[in-house]
């Protein structure tokens, strides 16, 4: 039987010295946003606040230096990435590239297109948008059924994504598709740079159950890309994918997406709670804690340059369990009802967390979906 093995990470020199720099950073730029735009966080997006991370090498950080990184460490990133969310900052814009687009384009990207598009994500200037998921498939990705096809200039792409987030404001999407037989689910598929510019493409906003729009449907009709599109190996999208997930999955977003609404409860609960909800906030604190050494863990593990795709599935699926919690614990020890636009903070707070709470299960991968994953990684099916 497999186990999972989490080791304690190591925290560079300067680490401390790091945090600060951050916190006074965000002390400024965030200085009077309300705590009901600061609960959005990585899904509120602002391209100059992008910029100005990427301005101070906050983007791209343990990339290489001749493609617009700055070579620290991953421990170093999931400091600044702790802090940009735990004070609700805006970081939706670079959010996809810097996490996962960026790292995959190191791994597979050909020279010309590290060159091309690594220094303008690292700058905050280059958005991207994930194309995985598609109608009637859910979470599994081996269901992919939108296709390329070889032409004399490249390839031609028919099919939709689905819940492309920020689709509608990004430069570019990584786009995972058939591009063989499908008697193998987890052959013959491969993923292409696609520019969002080309023909053939239409992006259309969906509606969530709090009114954003940041959700899309993304429709490839006859779509044209050069060959120069392809991204790594023709043929081998299952296992590039796979290792994308691991690092859209074990981040601190993954657990701090209410986190905005847990000091906000602490706040309204005042300075003589009661015994029931110091229980309650102790358990929570207690999670977070954990949820937070092993997500660092995972960090370290990528710093290693190992594949944590197992501890990240875990990572996620318990997160998104605590995420869920805090706003159903915080309607049972505050009595007030949830409201988005509300001029009171709590309650405005808490309607957005209760109104998204239910997509935390669904991103990145359903909860049945990982618990498949997971199973498998212990032997158990």
């Amino acid at each position: 039987m497999s186990h999972f093995a989490f080791p304690p990470p190591i925290l560079p020199p300067g680490a401390d010295d790091l945090r600060a720099e951050v916190r006074e950073f965000l002390a400024e730029e965030l200085a009077g946003r309300p705590a009901s735009q600061r609960i959005k966080s990585w899904s509120g997006f602002d391209a100059d606040f992008s910029r100005k991370l990427g301005q101070r090498g906050w983007i791209g950080m343990t990339w290489p230096k001749e493609y617009g990184g700055r070579e620290r460490s991953a421990l170093e990133r999931y400091i600044v990435l702790e802090e940009l969310l735990a004070a609700g900052a805006p970081v939706a814009a670079h959010w996809i590239a810097d996490r996962q687009s960026g790292p995959l384009l190191l791994k597979e990207g050909t020279e010309e297109q590290k060159r091309h598009l690594l220094p303008r994500i690292a700058a905050g200037e280059c958005f991207f948008c994930i194309g995985m998921s598609e109608p009637d498939s859910g979470s599994d990705l081996a269901a992919v059924r939108t296709r390329a096809v070889r032409t004399q200039d490249g390839w031609r792409v028919n099919g939709t994504k689905l819940w492309t987030t920020y689709a509608h404001k990004s430069h570019y999407m990584i786009l995972y598709c058939r591009t063989g037989g499908v008697d193998d689910r987890h052959g013959g598929t491969s993923q292409f740079l696609v520019d969002l510019t080309l023909p053939g493409i239409t992006i259309r906003p969906i509606a969530d159950l709090s009114g954003e729009r940041h959700f899309n449907e993304v429709v490839f009709e006859d779509a044209p890309l050069p060959a120069s599109a392809l991204l790594g190996t023709e043929g081998d999208g299952w296992n590039q994918v796979m290792g994308e997930l691991a690092y859209e999955r074990s981040g601190p977003e993954r657990f701090l997406s209410t986190f905005v609404l847990l000091v906000e409860l602490i706040r309204a609960l005042g300075t003589d709670p009661s015994d029931q909800a110091l229980a309650v906030l102790g358990r929570l604190s207690s999670h977070l804690a954990v949820l937070r050494r092993l997500s660092r863990s995972v960090a370290g593990l990528l710093q290693e340059g190992a594949n944590p795709a197992l501890q990240a599935a875990l990572v996620k699926d318990l997160g998104a369990i605590v995420e869920q919690e805090i706003p159903e614990l915080a309607r049972q020890l505050v009595a007030t009802e949830p409201m988005l636009g509300s001029d009171d903070i709590f309650q405005a707070v808490q309607g957005y967390a209760i109104l998204n709470a239910p997509a935390f299960s669904l991103r990145g991968g359903t909860r049945e979906i990982l618990r498949g994953i997971i199973a498998r990684g212990l032997g158990l099916r």
